[in-house]
C-alpha cells in the first residue's frame, strides 16, 4: 500500500503496542481498549495538549483503580531502563522512515520517528548537504508540519535537523531559530557520534524525564529544553548533593545562559530523588522579582511541596518544624538565624548569585543554622580576583580542585551562541568622566574592589561628589541626550533594536528624561520613545515623582519594550532592570554610571541575549555598549577577574573596523575582479559559470554574510568611504548567484536593513537584473532564448528559474509541475558537471518544445492540463480507451471539489480514479503506480513555491 493511503486515518501511535504496555505496566489498568487513545485525542493540538501530555508521559497521568476505589499514577515509560542492559529493558523502541499522515486539510511525511512504547516522542528531518542551507530548509519543514498537521506535535516532543554536516535540535511548539542549538560531541565534526549521542535510550530518557520545561512569560506558555550546560550542571549539583563526603559545590554559569532554569531543574530532582529521602531544598535568591518568576516556574512543574518563606520568621518555622520539600526565599531571611536550627543533613541549599552571599555575616548565619546541610552556590559571573572573590571560592568551591563543580564561561557561551559578543565604544573625551577624578573617587577605592551588589555602588557612589556633579552637570546631560538620540537613530534604529541609558542616580534619569523629550520633539519625534524606569519612595522631590510608576503600569511598559514595534525605544535607568531583566531586543547601552567588576558585568549582559526575527529578517550580531564615563579606558582595574576572562568579556569596536578592512582588502578583491564591463551579459555568465560549484557559492555566502554583518555594526561612520563602492559591487554580486541558485525559504534573509538601504540606492546603476529576468514560456520561448545575449550558462539558470515560475503559476497544471521536476534534475546535474552546459541547454530547449507539441495536442482534443497528463500517462502506460478514461477521471475531480481539504473526498475520488484505469487495465500492480504518480505530483503542486 503507498505512503500517502497509510497516512489517511491511521492512528498517531501503535495502538496495540501502546495498550499492551500499559496493562504490563499498570496490573490494575481495567479501561477498555482505546480508552486510553480516545483520551489522547481529545487533547488540544497545541503547546498546551503538549504540556498535558509530557505528564502522561512522565507517568503523572491519573488512572482509577476500581479495586482500591483511589486514583493511580498511570505509567506509560520505564525510565529505570536508562540504568539498564539492553537486554533487560522494558520498554519497546523503535524507528521508522517516512512517518506518513493525514488530518484530512494536508498530508504530512517526516522522514525519521523515534517511538517509545508505541509513543512517537522524536522527529528528524534530514537534508541533502549539497543542497545550501539544509539545516533552515529542514527547519522551515518542522514549522510547516505544525502549522498544518499540529496533530502530530501533541505527542513528539523533541526534533532534530541534520544535513550530513550538522545537527540542530530543539523541542516541538518552539521554532524560533534562537531556540534551536547544535548537538555538541567531544569527536568534532563526528556526525555519527553525535546522533548516537543525542539518540542513546538513556540521553532520550533523560530529555522525557527532566529536560523538558514549560514557563510563562509575558503571560505566554513556552516551552524549553536545557542545553548541554545545563543538563550537565543540573547532573554535577545532584550528584554533588547526594555525595555523602562532600557539601559544597560552586556553579559558574555566565550571565544569560539560563541558569534560573538550571538552578530550579536542579531542586526538582533533589526534591524527586529517592537517595534524598524526602528532603528539604531551599533556593535562595537575591531580587523580588525572580522571586515571583521562581515560584511561577517551579508551580509549572507540578510540584506539590512548595512553599514561599516571605519573612524570616517563616522561614525559620519552617525549618524548625522540619518541612519536607521546596522552600523558595530571599538570601537576606537567613540573617540573625540561631544555631542548629536544623540539622538534618538531606537539606540542600542551592544558593543564587553566591559571590553575595559571603559578605558580612550572611554566610555565617546560614551555615551555622543548617550545619549540616549541602550548600551549591550558582554565580553568573567568573569570581574576581578580590577577597570577596576569595571567600566566594572558600565558601563553595573548597572541594573542587579548580574552584568550580561546573563552569560555563563567557567564551564557552558566545562560541555556543548562547549569548553574543560584546564590544565597546568610548564617547567623545569632552562628554567622559577626567581620569584623575573617576580613578580617585571610584576606580581607586579600596572599597569598591569587588563590588557585588548594586545597592552598595550607589552607597559608594554616594560619596563621589565631584564624579555626580560632573555626570549631572547641566550642559553635558543636554550635550550626552542629543548625543544618545543622534546616536540610536542613525545606529540602532536602522538595525530594529532597542537601547538603555543608564544614568548614575535616579535624578539623573529624570533629567535625562527631559533632556531626551527635547530633542526628539524638536526632531519632530515622539516623546514616548523614551520612559524612566526606577523605583520610587514618598519623600521624593516633585522632579521625582514625575516619574513614579504604579506597578501595572511598570509591567506594561516592560512588556512593550521586548516588542519591537511598540514604545519606548529607550529605557532610562539606574538600578531597576540592570540585573534580572531579559529583553533580547536590547541591543545597545548607553553607560553614563560608573560600574565596576560584577555590577559592570551584570550590567552589560542586559545587551548580551540573542535574538531572531524571521519576519523581519533580524539577526542580532552582538551587544554594544557607549561608554559616557570611561570606564573601558581602564578596563583591568574596572573589572577584577582573570585576564582570560576580561579578553572573552568585552572587545573594542575598533576591532571589527580592522577585520572588515581585513575582509575588503583580502577576500574581497578576488570576487569583485569577476566584474569587468559593470555586469553585463558577460560578467553575468562569468558569475554563473564561476558559481557553479556548490562549495565555492557556500564559501562566497559565508564571506559576505560576515562583511554584510560588520557593515551593519560599523555604519554609519566615515571610516567606511572608501570601501563603499567595493561593497556596493560585492552585493550586487550577491544578488546575481542568490537570484541565480538559491532556494528561499522562510528562515532565509537576502540583506540586512542598512545594506538593503544602500543596495537600494545603487544598485539601479548596475545592470544586474536583465539576463536572469524569468521569461514566458510559450512559442516563441526557444527563438527569444536563442537570440539572447550571454553565455548558455547564464541561458540554463535562466530556462530553470522560468519553467519553474511558470509551473508555480499554473500549479493546478501536473504537466508544468513534472517539466519543473525535470529542469531541476537538469540543473543539478548540471551544477555537479555531470551535465556540460550546451547538453543542459539542449534538455531544457526540448522540454519547451515538448510542451508546446503537449499544448497543440491538448487542444485539438479539447481538454484542461489535468485531463491531458492522465490521458498522456495512460497513452505512455498503455491502458486501453485512454480518451475514455481521463474524461472519467476528469469527472471524478469535478465530483470531488473538496479532496484537498476532505480526508473523505480524498479516499473516494481516489477509489474512483483507481476503478477507471482498472476497468480498461486489469492487473492492479500496474494501475496503483499511475494512481500514486498522478496524486504526487498534485501533492507537489499543492506546496510549490
Amino acid at each position: 500500500m503507498p505512503i500517502s493511503d497509510r497516512a489517511k486515518n491511521r492512528s498517531l501511535f501503535f495502538d496495540e503496542l501502546l495498550d499492551a504496555k500499559v496493562r504490563e505496566f499498570n496490573p490494575r489498568y481495567a479501561e477498555a481498549e482505546g480508552a486510553l487513545l480516545g483520551q489522547f485525542r481529545h487533547l488540544h493540538t497545541d503547546i498546551y495538549g503538549n504540556r498535558e501530555f509530557v505528564e502522561h508521559i512522565r507517568n503523572r497521568g491519573k488512572v482509577f483503580d476500581h479495586e482500591e476505589k483511589r486514583e493511580r499514577d498511570l505509567i506509560l515509560i520505564d525510565y529505570d531502563d536508562r540504568d539498564r542492559v539492553p537486554e533487560a529493558r522494558r520498554n519497546i523502541y523503535e524507528v521508522t522512515e517516512e512517518w506518513a499522515f493525514h488530518n484530512g486539510h494536508y498530508g504530512t511525511r517526516e522522514d525519521v520517528v523515534f517511538l517509545i512504547n508505541g509513543i512517537p516522542v522524536l522527529v528528524i528531518e534530514c537534508k541533502n548537504a549539497d543542497k545550501q542551507e539544509a539545516i533552515d530548509l529542514g527547519i522551515d519543514q518542522i514549522r510547516r508540519y505544525h502549522r498544518e498537521t499540529p496533530e502530530l506535535f501533541v505527542s513528539q516532543q523533541l526534533f532534530t535537523a541534520t544535513d550530513a554536516i550538522g545537527f540542530s535540535y530543539g523541542v516541538s511548539w518552539n521554532t524560533v531559530r534562537r531556540n534551536l542549538f547544535n548537538w555538541k560531541h567531544e569527536q568534532v565534526g563526528q556526525l555519527q557520534a553525535k546522533i548516537k549521542s543525542f539518540c542513546a535510550i538513556p540521553q532520550l530518557l533523560d530529555f522525557l524525564q527532566h529536560y523538558i520545561v514549560f514557563a510563562e512569560k509575558d503571560e505566554e506558555l513556552n516551552k524549553y529544553i536545557l542545553r548541554q550546560h545545563q543538563t550537565a550542571a543540573v547532573d554535577a549539583s545532584v550528584g554533588r548533593a547526594l555525595d555523602p563526603k562532600r557539601t559544597r559545590g560552586l556553579i559558574w554559569h555566565t550571565q544569560g545562559s539560563g541558569k534560573t532554569f538550571t538552578m530550579i531543574k536542579a531542586a526538582e530532582r533533589l526534591f524527586r530523588a529517592p537517595e534524598a529521602d524526602k528532603p528539604t531544598v531551599l533556593l535562595m535568591i537575591d531580587r523580588n522579582e525572580l522571586e515571583d518568576q521562581m515560584l511561577k516556574n517551579l508551580a509549572a512543574l507540578g510540584l506539590g511541596n512548595l512553599e514561599h518563606a516571605s519573612s524570616i520568621a517563616r522561614l525559620n518555622q519552617l525549618l524548625r518544624d522540619d518541612y519536607r520539600g521546596i522552600i523558595v526565599t530571599m538570601i537576606h531571611k537567613f540573617r540573625d538565624m540561631p544555631a542548629d536550627l536544623n540539622t538534618r543533613s538531606n537539606i540542600y541549599v542551592l544558593i543564587d548569585e553566591a559571590h553575595r552571599t559571603t559578605g558580612g555575616d550572611l554566610g555565617t548565619f546560614l551555615m551555622a543554622g543548617l550545619p549540616n546541610a549541602t550548600f551549591l552556590g550558582f554565580t553568573g559571573t567568573p569570581v574576581d580576583r578580590t577577597v570577596y572573590g576569595k571567600g566566594t571560592f572558600k565558601t563553595f568551591g573548597c572541594e573542587d580542585d579548580k574552584g568550580y563543580l561546573h563552569k560555563y564561561s563567557i567564551a564557552d557561551s558566545i562560541e555556543d551562541g548562547t549569548t553574543l559578543p560584546l564590544y565597546y565604544q568610548l564617547a567623545p573625551n569632552e562628554m567622559l568622566v577626567p581620569h584623575e577624578t573617576l580613578d580617585a573617587e571610584f576606580l581607586s577605592l579600596a572599597e569598591a574592589e569587588g563590588v557585588a551588589d548594586i545597592e552598595e555602588l550607589n552607597k559608594i557612589l554616594e560619596r563621589a561628589v565631584n564624579l555626580k556633579n560632573f555626570l549631572k552637570g547641566k550642559d553635558r546631560i543636554q550635550q550626552v541626550a542629543r548625543f544618545v538620540a543622534n546616536h540610536y537613530l542613525q545606529n540602532v534604529e536602522p538595525l530594529g533594536y532597542k537601547a538603555f541609558l543608564v544614568g548614575v542616580d535616579r535624578e539623573a534619569c529624570a533629567f535625562y528624561k527631559h533632556a531626551l523629550d527635547a530633542v526628539f520633539t524638536e526632531m519632530g519625534l515622539p516623546p514616548e520613545l523614551s520612559q524612566v524606569v526606577y523605583t520610587g519612595n514618598n519623600n521624593d522631590s516633585a522632579l521625582l515623582k514625575e516619574f513614579h510608576l504604579d506597578p501595572k503600569k511598570e509591567r506594561q511598559i516592560r512588556k512593550s519594550f521586548g516588542k519591537l514595534d511598540q514604545h519606548p525605544k529607550i529605557l532610562i535607568v539606574t538600578e531597576k532592570l540592570l540585573t534580572g531583566f531579559d529583553a533580547p531586543v536590547l541591543y545597545a547601552m548607553y553607560l553614563d554610571k560608573p560600574m565596576r567588576d560584577h555590577t559592570l558585568l551584570q550590567a552589560i549582559a542586559r545587551v548580551n541575549r540573542p535574538y531572531e526575527n524571521e519576519a523581519q529578517e533580524m539577526v542580532k550580531p552582538h551587544g554594544f555598549v557607549l561608554d559616557f564615563v570611561g570606564i573601558f579606558d581602564k578596563l583591568e582595574k574596572a573589572l577584577a577577574f582573570d585576564s582570560d576572562e576580561i579578553n572573552a568579556i568585552v572587545k573594542d569596536l575598533k576591532l571589527l573596523k580592522v577585520l572588515f578592512q581585513n575582509k575588503m582588502e583580502s577576500k574581497a578583491p578576488g570576487y569583485i575582479g569577476l566584474i569587468e564591463q559593470n555586469f553585463n551579459d558577460k560578467d553575468v555568465n562569468t558569475l554563473i559559470e564561476h558559481f557553479r560549484d556548490p562549495e565555492r557559492r557556500k564559501e562566497f555566502f559565508k564571506e559576505y554574510k560576515e562583511i554584510e554583518m560588520l557593515y551593519e555594526i560599523i555604519s554609519p561612520d566615515a571610516f567606511l568611504r572608501p570601501f563603499i563602492e567595493a561593497f556596493t559591487t560585492l552585493s550586487a554580486i550577491y544578488v546575481v548567484v542568490r537570484k541565480a541558485y538559491t532556494i528561499t525559504v522562510s528562515v532565509d534573509r537576502e540583506f540586512q536593513r542598512k545594506t538593503n538601504s544602500l543596495v537600494q540606492e545603487h544598485i539601479g546603476t548596475l545592470a544586474v537584473n536583465g539576463p536572469l529576468d524569468p521569461v514566458l514560456i510559450n512559442s516563441e520561448t526557444i527563438e527569444l532564448i536563442k537570440a539572447r545575449q550571454g553565455g548558455d550558462g547564464t541561458k540554463v539558470i535562466n530556462l530553470v528559474k522560468s519553467i519553474e515560475k511558470f509551473a508555480e503559476e499554473n500549479s493546478d497544471d501536473p504537466f508544468l509541475i513534472a517539466m519543473a521536476e525535470r529542469a531541476r534534475l537538469v540543473q543539478e546535474s548540471f551544477e555537479q558537471r555531470q551535465t556540460s552546459t550546451s547538453d543542459a541547454l539542449a534538455a531544457l530547449l526540448a522540454e519547451v518544445a515538448q510542451n508546446e507539441t503537449r499544448k497543440q495536442e491538448q487542444a485539438e482534443k479539447g481538454f484542461d492540463g489535468l485531463t491531458f497528463f492522465v490521458y498522456r500517462t495512460l497513452l505512455d502506460a498503455k491502458v486501453g480507451n485512454p480518451e475514455v478514461v481521463s474524461t472519467k477521471i476528469k469527472a471524478a475531480f469535478v465530483a470531488y471539489p473538496n479532496w484537498k481539504k476532505s480526508e473523505n473526498a480524498l479516499r473516494e475520488l481516489r477509489k474512483q480514479v483507481t476503478f477507471a484505469i482498472f476497468a480498461e487495465c486489469d492487473e492492479l500492480e500496474q494501475v496503483t503506480p499511475i494512481v500514486n504518480e498522478l496524486f504526487n505530483l498534485l501533492e507537489k503542486a499543492d506546496h510549490i513555491g
